[in-house]
């Protein structure tokens, strides 16, 4: 008996936390098919084993959600039998980027290795948390008998790997996912990859998809198709094209191989319920090429959609120290293009496809006059009159192999000190007013359903790249439900809504 244990991954350019099914877990079950055919496969989330650990309850009272078993499997009651019974054990982990989650917890290093105290079989790592064990062997010697820094395959599972697998090898393991799938009782979204690497001539230096793949390698249009129909076969009805660093740049901006990538995926795909994107170059989604591929995108995919650009930080000194190339003027005709192509609403009352924007903190060359330049530019696009679906503020992490990393222990920056106040100007200058805007009170939302339960209220939404989250204040409805909500309220990162008419 085989184990996958999950303990969820986050990536500039991919997110591998439930209910987003995550391209390692399924190279870590397709490797795993190959070379011990016939075999029983058991996925396990760190969610089961905390279940386990914690008595076969959850950490808080009904009918609140508990965020650290809230993603449980069909193994929840028998994880650590599973893991003690096992064989081999695939552990998927790692953060690149920092992450917080509603509704999930990553699983960290004390809890990878309790959860490993009772595994007698291999243990092997699969994700990014494999580049820190590379970094620090100290801190991690003894934990697994070998790590995979980005794909596992069935030549390489016992021996470990630190380059990416071929996209041929890879498609050679690859078989049905009926399996897998049937382990989880949510509605999985699938990560999708397209390539690896990075098209710029010139890398922003705290990324680390160049640092992962140095070399650019597409895959085909028929392999990417093929993989959808193998999840769709096995019930996946929600997928995004993610795991790149930009979708424009797919084949080099390839128009007609983006039109047969995503025909291809609705033809074989036909009653999906999800086809969104992920990441976007803002300096290909500015180009000619980039506002015929943002009408494409519009056209295909479902409403709802986000096509995330970084432009990190509006101020020219941190642009030109961190190689981060966009200008302000550029990110401004990449938001226009997309707004064009997209700012159409669908029937479900959403625009088919926003401008999501990415802001770092905490990079070289940062001063103050760097905040004022990221609210100016801000106020430029919300003045323009302009839509965008999320922005997401991070602090900066340097990630082993980036040039940042590199620079060192850094001399403290304003932001170390001002993050949460600079973040809250964002939010409440920028973000809500925006919200107001895409979500004007009394919009009518059909289709969403609870999927979180908090002290404050229930949280609704749809699946989806980004989704928005609305919440029923005060209310406790059962998970799962399905409702049409009406907008009552905003905030920076959710709107609230009331219940109109549960959903036929």
């Amino acid at each position: 008996m085989l184990v996958i244990l999950d303990c969820y991954t986050v990536e500039p350019s991919g997110l591998g936390v439930a209910p987003y099914l995550s391209t390692y877990v399924r190279h870590a079950w397709s490797a795993l098919q190959q070379a011990r055919p016939g075999a029983a496969i058991r996925y396990v989330t760190i969610d089961d084993v905390r279940w386990c650990l914690a008595g076969g309850r959850p950490t808080v009272e009904p009918p609140e959600s508990d965020p650290l078993t809230y993603s449980t499997t069909v193994n929840r009651d028998n994880a650590i039998q599973l893991l003690r019974d096992a064989e081999i054990v695939v552990v998927v982990a790692g953060d690149a980027v920092p992450s917080v989650h509603l509704h999930a917890v990553n699983g960290s290093l004390e809890e990878i290795a309790r959860a490993l105290a009772c595994v007698r079989g291999r243990r092997y790592l699969l994700g990014p948390l494999s580049t820190y064990a590379l970094k620090a062997p100290a801190e991690y010697a003894g934990l697994f008998d070998a790590v995979h820094t980005h794909t596992v395959t069935s030549g390489d599972l016992l021996l470990g790997s630190r380059r990416p697998a071929n996209y041929d090898q890879i498609r050679r393991d690859r078989d049905s996912f009926t399996g897998l799938v049937e382990q989880m009782p949510w509605r999985p979204i699938a990560e999708l990859e397209l390539y690896r690497g990075c098209t710029r001539r010139k890398f922003c230096d705290f990324c680390n998809e160049p640092a992962k793949s140095p070399i650019v390698a597409f895959r085909d249009v028929d392999d990417v198709v093929s993989e959808a129909a193998q999840l769709y076969a096995a019930g996946v009805r929600n997928f995004r094209l993610g795991q790149q660093t930009c979708f424009f740049s797919y084949r080099n901006r390839d128009e007609e191989a983006i039109r047969a990538l995503l025909g291809g995926i609705r033809e074989h795909c036909p009653d999906l319920e999800v086809l969104h994107i992920d990441n976007a170059d803002p300096l290909a989604v500015a180009s000619p090429v980039g506002l015929r591929i943002a009408k494409l995108v519009a056209d295909y995919c479902t409403e709802g959609n986000c096509a995330p650009m970084g432009i990190e930080s509006f101020d020219p000194v941190v642009i030109d120290r961190n190689n981060l190339t966009c200008t302000p003027e550029i990110l401004m005709r990449a938001v226009e293009h997309v707004n064009e192509a997209g700012a159409a609403r669908g029937p479900g009352g959403l625009p088919m496809l926003l401008p999501g924007l990415n802001l770092i903190y905490g990079l070289p060359g940062e001063t103050h006059r760097t905040h004022a330049a990221n609210l100016r530019w801000l106020a430029e696009i919300l003045d323009s009159g302009m839509l965008c679906h999320r922005t997401n503020v991070r602090p900066a992490r340097a990630f082993p192999g980036t040039p940042l990393a590199a620079l060192g222990e850094p001399e403290p920056l304003p932001s170390s000190e001002h993050f949460d106040s600079w973040k809250a100007d964002i939010d409440f200058t920028w973000d809500q007013p925006m919200k107001e805007r895409v979500y004007p009170t009394g919009l009518r939302l059909p289709g969403l359903h609870a999927y979180f339960i908090g002290q404050g209220g229930t949280w609704w939404r749809r699946l989806g790249s980004y989704s928005i989250q609305v919440v029923e204040r005060g209310a406790a409805v059962p998970l799962g439900t399905s409702a049409d909500l009406v907008v009552t309220g905003h905030a920076p990162r959710l709107i609230y809504g009331e219940r109109i008419a549960a959903a036929a």
